[in-house]
């Protein structure tokens, strides 16, 4: 299996069909895009840890047996806030509504329509206004802090310290967005969007990550509480 085309926007595609794997991947390719593809959702998240993390996913909802899309969805989202366009052959409204709820950001029916498909993950990509949940190896900060999203760890001053797939993805999101607010509303949706989940839920693993990351937690210099609005990434000099 090749690696990922640097210049170009990465997708992979996850599904047990191994045919429909074969038209996908021979689709988007015509597209422009670097492909990579997976059988299972296990294979999916040996790929990712290989490879790094793609700028979108094509995932298939039912992968007997085993990890299933909603449980690789999941996973995948541990690495930061990937696009995910959910592939399934129900036409259920019920079903259709939980797999946009849950984890992805839209769903194609099978069979699909391929310039259909084509639309829906430039639409996806369009979305996300930088890319910066697809680094990879160490990403330095400054002389105290780096981060590797692909390993999930940081590195401070010095010693690596693991970070959880939820502290992961608030490092992410502040990041993107780093000198700008990220209000606590859309901190919530993004980190629980299946759930309405407690702000005192985010200020937990607030918390535990300025313990993690900050030369003084007490007096935080990386991650800001904006009060009466969300929190902010501060990169120091």
């Amino acid at each position: 299996m090749p690696p990922w085309v640097p210049q170009q926007q990465r997708i992979l595609v996850v599904d047990d069909d191994p045919q429909a794997l074969v038209v996908l991947k021979h689709m988007l390719e015509l597209d422009g895009y670097s492909v990579i593809a997976a059988r299972s959702g296990e294979e999916g998240l040996a790929l990712v840890e290989r490879f790094g993390v793609p700028h979108l996913a094509l995932v298939d909802y039912n992968m007997p047996p085993g990890m299933n899309g909603f449980m690789f969805a999941r996973a995948l989202r541990g690495y930061g806030d990937i696009p995910i366009i959910m592939l399934t052959a129900l036409d259920d409204s019920e079903t259709i509504v939980e797999i946009i709820e849950e984890f992805a950001d839209d769903y194609v029916t099978k069979p699909y329509n391929p310039p259909e498909l084509a639309a829906r993950v430039q639409r996806a990509l369009a979305r996300v206004s930088d890319f910066t949940y697809t680094m990879q190896g160490e990403e330095k900060i400054d002389d105290w802090l780096s981060i590797d999203f692909v390993e999930r760890r940081a590195i401070v001053n010095g010693k690596g310290v693991s970070l959880t797939p939820i502290e992961a993805r608030v490092l992410q999101l502040l990041l993107r967005n780093a000198g700008r607010v990220v209000t606590t509303e859309v901190l919530l949706q993004r980190l629980w969007p299946e759930e309405t989940a407690p702000e005192d839920r985010l200020h937990v693993h607030i918390h535990r990550l300025r313990r993690k990351i900050e030369p003084d937690p007490d007096k935080p210099q990386y991650i800001l509480s904006e009060w009466g609005e969300g929190y902010s990434f501060a990169m120091r000099s």
